[in-house]
């Protein structure tokens, strides 16, 4: 099992800007929807999203117009999660949410991204406490035990996408983890934005 000293910071291949606004983040996503289908959808997935002509569009590499997200989240739905979470949500989660509310096709071994009403904090989460139970069994893990009790968890699957509120920048963002159970692995980011990023551009480098 990994220790914290062994964090990893990803390397980027560009700078990106922290998307923060629905516009900012409607223009992304249909990009990286339109990226996870060219490289990633399994055909039952294509079948089940895209009708004839959308499957010919893609198949002849055409450029696909429709809105594949969630309906965005309305403000009183944030502030609702805001409130029975005790934070306010960084920017670049906040502008997310107000875009699609959820999101299903992520890259990786990560299911979907979670509604605003359904994220949680880390320890309160399906997979969260017996995370936390495994890692306090090793005084070694303490800094992994008080990071996943203080994070919220924004996207579940195999792997974990985490936020601490408690590590802030300057533009209000949190710190962002994509932490791999299965091999206790912690890659860390500035925020939600760049961890989302960082997906779209592990799709172009598997062209």
């Amino acid at each position: 099992m990994g220790h914290m000293d062994e964090t990893t910071t990803p390397e980027t291949s560009e700078v990106t800007d922290v998307l923060t606004t629905p516009e900012e983040w409607r223009r992304f996503l249909e990009r990286y929807d339109e990226r996870y289908m060219k490289s990633e959808a399994s055909d039952q997935e294509l079948v089940d999203l895209l009708d004839e002509d959308q499957l010919d569009l893609l198949e002849e590499d055409g450029r696909l117009e429709q809105w594949l997200g969630e309906a965005p989240a309305r403000e009183e739905e944030l502030a609702a999660a805001e409130e029975r979470l005790g934070v306010r949500f960084p920017p670049s989660l906040r502008g997310f949410f107000l875009a699609s509310n959820g999101w299903k096709r992520v890259k990786g071994w990560v299911d979907l991204v979670q509604p605003c009403g359904e994220v949680a904090w880390m320890r309160d989460s399906e997979a969260g406490p017996g995370l936390i139970e495994i890692y306090g069994e090793d005084p070694d893990n303490d800094d992994y035990v008080q990071l996943f009790r203080r994070s919220v968890e924004v996207a579940a699957g195999e792997d974990l996408w985490l936020l601490d509120p408690t590590d802030a920048g300057p533009d209000g963002e949190w710190a962002a983890y994509l932490f791999t159970p299965k091999y206790g692995d912690l890659q860390e980011f500035s925020s939600f934005s760049e961890l989302f990023h960082d997906g779209y551009e592990d799709m172009e480098d598997d062209e």
